[in-house]
C-alpha cells in the first residue's frame, strides 16, 4: 500500500470516534470548580501573553490527532478541538499560536510556558500532582498493533500475549496498561516515539506495539505493511481521558473546562470524532 493510498484509507475510515490510547496513570480526577461567564471573558483570561493562546504539543505531531505535521492548520481531531475550545474562549484563528513542547516535559513539574497542551495526555492523579487538568475532550482505549503472520497476529485473550515482545512509547498509558494489563514475561521494550516502535516492529525486533485505537488504525493503514489491530484491551474501571494540560493552579483551567463541556453538551466533541478519527471497531481481547 502507498503513503496517499494509506492516507485515503484512514480518511476513508474517519467515521465515528471510539476510545483511544496515550499517555500515563489512570485516574479521572475531580476537575477544577467552574467559573462564572464574567471570569472567561477574553478580557479576563490569565494568558502568558495578552492576546495570544499559546498551545502547546509535541513534535511531530501524529494522524489522527493532528494533519501533516502542521497542528497550525485545525486538521486533525486535537488540532480541531483546540481551536473550537479557542473559539468559546473568544480567540481568532490567527490568535492561536502553537509552541513545541516535549510530552513529558507537558506534566513534569515547573512553570510552563503555554496556556495548554494538548497531546493525548491522559488525566490523572499522580499528574494532577505537577499540573492542572481540563474536564477530558476524549474517552480512551488501548489496543496492541502488530503485523499479519505474527507469533500474536490471532491472539484473542490477553493470556496469548504474555509471551510476546510487547512495546510501547515511554510514558504514556500505552506503556502502562502493557506492563499491568497484559502483564509480558518479556520486559516491554521502551521507545521515544511510537515511529520508533513501528520501526522495530518492522525489524522484527518486537511483536506487536499498544497504543490509542485511532493511532492504531492509523499505523495500520498508512505505516506498516500488512499491519494488523490484535484488539482492545479491557476498559477496566474509571475511564480513561484525555485532557488539556495547564500550569498547576492556573485560572485558566475551569474556563478551558467549562469550554470543553460546552463542545460536548453541544455535540461537536461528537462531530469532530466522526470526521477525524475511525469508527471500525476493533476485537475485545478477553
Amino acid at each position: 500500500m502507498t503513503a496517499r493510498s494509506a492516507l485515503a484509507v484512514v480518511a476513508a475510515l474517519a467515521v465515528v470516534g471510539l476510545a483511544a490510547c496515550a499517555p500515563e496513570d489512570d485516574s479521572a480526577g475531580t476537575a477544577a470548580p467552574p467559573a462564572s461567564a464574567d471570569a472567561c471573558s477574553k478580557d479576563k483570561l490569565a494568558l502568558k501573553t495578552a492576546g495570544t493562546f499559546s498551545v502547546g504539543t509535541d513534535k511531530p505531531a501524529y494522524e489522527p490527532w493532528f494533519s501533516g505535521d502542521d497542528p497550525s492548520n485545525g486538521k486533525g481531531y486535537e488540532s480541531a478541538v483546540t481551536y473550537a475550545v479557542a473559539k468559546k474562549l473568544g480567540f481568532e484563528p490567527a490568535e492561536v499560536k502553537w509552541l513545541t513542547v516535549q510530552f513529558n516535559a507537558a506534566f513534569a513539574p515547573g512553570p510552563k510556558k503555554f496556556d495548554l497542551d494538548v497531546n493525548q495526555i491522559s488525566i490523572s492523579e499522580d499528574r494532577r500532582k505537577a499540573v492542572d487538568f481540563s474536564t477530558g475532550y476524549y474517552d480512551v482505549r488501548q489496543t496492541v498493533v502488530t503485523t499479519e503472520g505474527s507469533k500474536i497476529a490471532g491472539a484473542t485473550t490477553i493470556a496469548q500475549l504474555a509471551d510476546a515482545k510487547l512495546g510501547a512509547q515511554v510514558g504514556t498509558t500505552s506503556y502502562t496498561s502493557l506492563r499491568d494489563v497484559i502483564k509480558p514475561k518479556q520486559q516491554p521494550a521502551v521507545f521515544d516515539t511510537n515511529d520508533l516502535a513501528v520501526q522495530a516492529l518492522k525489524n522484527k525486533q518486537i511483536d506487536g506495539i499498544v497504543v490509542d485505537l485511532p493511532t492504531g488504525f492509523y499505523m495500520t493503514a498508512a505505516q506498516l505493511d500488512k499491519g494488523k489491530i490484535v484488539g482492545q484491551l479491557p476498559a477496566g474501571g474509571a475511564a480513561e481521558q484525555f485532557g488539556f494540560v495547564l500550569e498547576k493552579g492556573s485560572k485558566l483551567t475551569p474556563c478551558v473546562s467549562q469550554a470543553v463541556d460546552a463542545l460536548r453538551a453541544d455535540g461537536t466533541l461528537a462531530n469532530l470524532q466522526k470526521q477525524w478519527l475511525t469508527a471500525e471497531g476493533a476485537p475485545e481481547l478477553s
